[in-house]
């Protein structure tokens, strides 16, 4: 059993567009859909970015099934009884479909523009490590209401710090597509932590062609990688398939088209429904 969920960084694209693409993933097959967290896009800090709570909220307001969430809010934007909070709210008001993404935080640029977090990443995860215990307080009991559904608590990162907040704290770890090779030797660290993966997929869809598709997704995102993978339905089939014999019960699929509609529909209709637990 696996699930999907759909990666869209929340870049350039307009809000209405954003939507869009996440109620295709919903009729598609898609179980979720995960936004990113940054004051800036990183390294185009020119580029327009939506805050990541709001979109969420956004899009799970004009969703009906899609569970939304993050990789992952960067625990140094918020502070905890105001994430513990939001949490509560968003998860209360979209009837459970709320997961809590949380990470240490990955572009130490934006700390220091925005005054905001601190440089050490070893003080940063320290923190993280004291937030998710203050976190867990305030859904407990500490701050009312207390959580009216469960909320998945996922963390996202791979040093061996990290690793011991997942084993402690985690329902799902995820680990991003640019360490995928490290799963072997990582996973056993997570615990009793369900497994996830961040996955670049450069899809070549039956009326595209294949080379094109490779040349584009390579020179966009080679830089990741075993993070990316190209190929058609048969090939990402396959692929998936292996990541899934090797604990991964969820995918975040980003694609290297933005996620174009047409490559949405086509992936639920050709790799999704491939796997047992798919959406009808």
């Amino acid at each position: 059993m696996v699930e999907w969920y759909l990666f869209l960084p929340q870049v350039r694209l307009p809000v209405a567009d954003i939507v869009d693409r996440a109620q295709h993933a919903e009729a598609a097959g898609f179980d979720g859909i995960a936004f990113i967290d940054h004051l800036e896009a990183p390294g185009q800090s020119d580029e327009n970015i939506w805050e990541a709570m709001s979109i969420a909220d956004w899009v799970a307001a004009r969703t009906q099934r899609l569970r939304v969430g993050h990789l992952v809010l960067c625990d140094a934007f918020r502070h905890p009884a105001v994430l513990a909070k939001q949490a509560v709210t968003l998860s209360a008001a979209s009837e459970g479909r709320f997961d809590l993404g949380l990470g240490s935080g990955s572009w130490p640029a934006e700390f220091t523009k925005f005054q905001v977090g601190q440089q050490d990443p070893v003080a940063r995860v320290e923190q993280l490590g004291r937030h998710l215990e203050l976190i867990t307080q305030y859904w407990a009991g500490g701050q009312q209401p207390t959580p009216t559904h469960s909320i998945p608590l996922l963390l996202g990162g791979s040093g061996p710090r990290l690793m011991k907040l997942v084993a402690r704290y985690a329902d799902w770890w995820n680990l991003q597509a640019n360490h995928l090779d490290r799963l072997p030797r990582l996973a056993d660290a997570a615990g009793s932590a369900r497994i996830s993966v961040q996955q670049m997929v450069g899809f070549v869809r039956a009326d595209a062609d294949s080379n094109a598709v490779r040349e584009v997704s390579t020179r966009r995102f080679g830089h990741l990688g075993p993070g990316l993978v190209c190929g058609d339905a048969t090939e990402l089939t396959a692929h998936f398939a292996g990541l899934a014999a090797q604990r991964v019960e969820r995918f975040y699929v980003w694609f290297a088209d933005f996620a174009a509609p047409k490559s949405l529909v086509e992936f639920g209709e050709t790799v999704i429904r491939n796997f047992p637990n798919a959406v009808s």
